[in-house]
């Protein structure tokens, strides 16, 4: 029986998917970026209900992402398996560029990182030729010279999976389906009935977003393009379209034979629907169907276009709403485990004698601020639909000028609101904090009496945060402290970079403590 696909199948910040199926089970792969653990793990056996599963990068002997920004760290992944090993090979754009890592079990453990100190660009991939070869699929900027930005080329060189180095020459291959394309990235190499077919994305990862597709029946041979490119793309449709940004794609067989497509998209929205429209969750994971025509892929072929909906046998459905209401019902969250869920990311690491599980409560001990590159104390879950609320009971103590604690709806570094408790000259206030272009401004204070016999602590502090489409309003223990903050403020759009918005719990200042006994979102 055909079961119901709903798109996206990721909500929320999970771009650059990658994916693969082994003895009928699917797994998925996504860019993290500074956020750790890394790069995500998701696993399915019906393409509808997908489970994390683990992550690649989760012990801090393989990598952590200091002193990077929040759009930099970890870039696109891309997963394969040959021979009962697991490969996720991906780029950390400041320490050490690219590197793979192996496993038995996506879920882990996976081993530490491999780097490939030849292998330039970003977004590598590995494709395992018949022969037992495995092929290194690369981007570089055009060897001659760059004539503009983006100007850069696709390229193919033997890899040594024992030690990482890439022998023999490499071979450009390609440099995009359009005259003076742009950054031609997420390169793919599959062999399909005697085809190898190149699968890439062009026009940078905005509005001009597309996926195309090459073939040649020889890796001695020039790649040619598919005359109908872009295979998808929502470029031709503009910011007024419920989904954009389309493209960065993988291609995979079920095990009913038949051929999907994973790839990141947008969803913008604002408050009357109206123009402009921002995407606070940043890029997401979606899945459109394929068939094979003329030996070429034709993706979602009934339209043409990323549709919210589909069954199993590729069909286009038309019963969205509803259904994606019951597949993002609420979720409580309760410390009981010492090991936090999968989904909990923090910022750049997660020191575990600053964030840790204790008496069924989340513990966070003060470390640099959210605007720091530094060591944070930070604990956050992705924002996965256009309105939410979430809400955490906090105990603190902020013994020391400065000290903070509280609920962050975090974009980046330069671009969040915090609803903290404060330790003001001595006394606790309420804060909502804006930071906008790395410049901090208190939108309202209020003072809290002075709790006795400790007067710089809380306990039992309830902080809510209500957003309703781009407007954000603020609660401390029930009361509305600021109403219809501008929540735009949260998007790429605005924020810039390549992350979208999270939610979750922070503790700053030396010597401040605060525990999480839930986090309801």
């Amino acid at each position: 029986m055909n079961k119901t696909i709903l798109n996206p199948i990721l909500p929320g910040f999970y771009p650059d998917p990658t994916a693969c199926c082994v003895d009928g089970v699917y797994y998925v792969v996504n860019s993290s970026f500074v956020y750790f653990p890394g790069l995500p793990v998701f696993k399915s056996t019906d393409l509808c209900n997908w489970e994390q599963i683990g992550n690649v990068i989760d012990r801090p002997e393989q990598m952590t992402f200091l002193n990077q920004s929040t759009s930099r760290g970890l870039f696109a992944p891309c997963i394969r398996y040959n021979n009962g090993t697991f490969y996720c090979i991906c780029t950390n754009v400041d320490e050490g560029g690219n590197f793979f890592v192996t496993a038995k079990d996506p879920a882990g453990p996976w081993s530490k990182p491999i780097f490939m100190p030849k292998a330039g660009g970003i977004d590598p991939s590995f494709f395992f030729d018949d022969d037992g070869t495995c092929w290194y699929v690369g981007t570089h900027p055009a060897p001659e010279g760059c004539k503009y930005n983006g100007n850069w080329e696709i390229y193919i060189q033997k890899v040594n999976l024992e030690n990482g180095d890439l022998e023999g020459e490499a071979k450009g291959i390609w440099r995009g389906a359009l005259k003076d394309c742009i950054w031609p990235e997420g390169p793919h190499i599959y062999k399909i009935n005697g085809w190898y077919y190149l699968l890439h994305a062009e026009g940078g990862t905005g509005p001009e977003h597309a996926v195309m597709v090459a073939r040649t029946k020889s890796l001695d041979e020039p790649f040619v393009g598919k005359p109908a490119n872009p295979i998808l793309t929502h470029r031709h449709l503009g910011m007024g379209a419920d989904i954009v940004y389309v493209g960065h794609a993988d291609l995979f067989e079920d095990k009913n034979g038949k051929w999907w497509l994973v790839l990141l998209a947008s969803r913008p929205y604002s408050n009357d629907g109206n123009r402009p429209r921002f995407c606070n969750m940043g890029r997401e994971t979606f899945m459109v169907p394929v068939m094979w025509e003329d030996e070429w892929p034709w993706a979602s072929w009934k339209t043409g276009l990323v549709e919210k909906e589909y069954d199993t046998d590729g069909n286009v459905l038309r019963r969205y709403d509803a259904k994606l209401e019951k597949k993002l019902a609420a979720r409580k969250n309760v410390f009981t485990k010492p090991e936090l869920d999968y989904e909990w990311i923090s910022l750049r690491n997660r020191n575990p004698e600053k964030v840790f599980v204790k008496d069924n409560a989340l513990v966070l001990k003060g470390a640099e601020d959210l605007g720091s590159l530094k060591e944070s104390s930070f604990v956050a879950r992705r924002q996965i639909d256009f309105s939410y609320d979430a809400e955490t009971v906090m105990d603190a103590e902020l013994p020391n000028d400065g000290n903070t604690a509280g609920l962050s709806c975090f974009q980046n570094e330069d671009f969040f609101y915090n609803l903290q408790v404060a330790n003001k000259g001595g006394k606790l206030v309420v804060q909502v904090l804006l930071r906008e272009k790395g410049e901090n401004k208190v939108l309202v204070e209020k003072e809290l009496p002075e709790a006795d016999p400790v007067p710089t602590s809380v306990a039992g502090f309830t902080l809510s945060v209500t957003q309703e489409l781009q407007k954000l309003s603020f609660y401390c223990n029930g009361e509305l402290i600021l109403a219809d903050a501008d929540a735009s403020m949260l998007s790429v759009e605005k924020a810039g970079g390549f992350v979208g918005t999270v939610i979750g719990m922070f503790a700053a200042g030396d010597g401040a403590e605060a525990s999480f006994k839930s986090f309801e979102m």
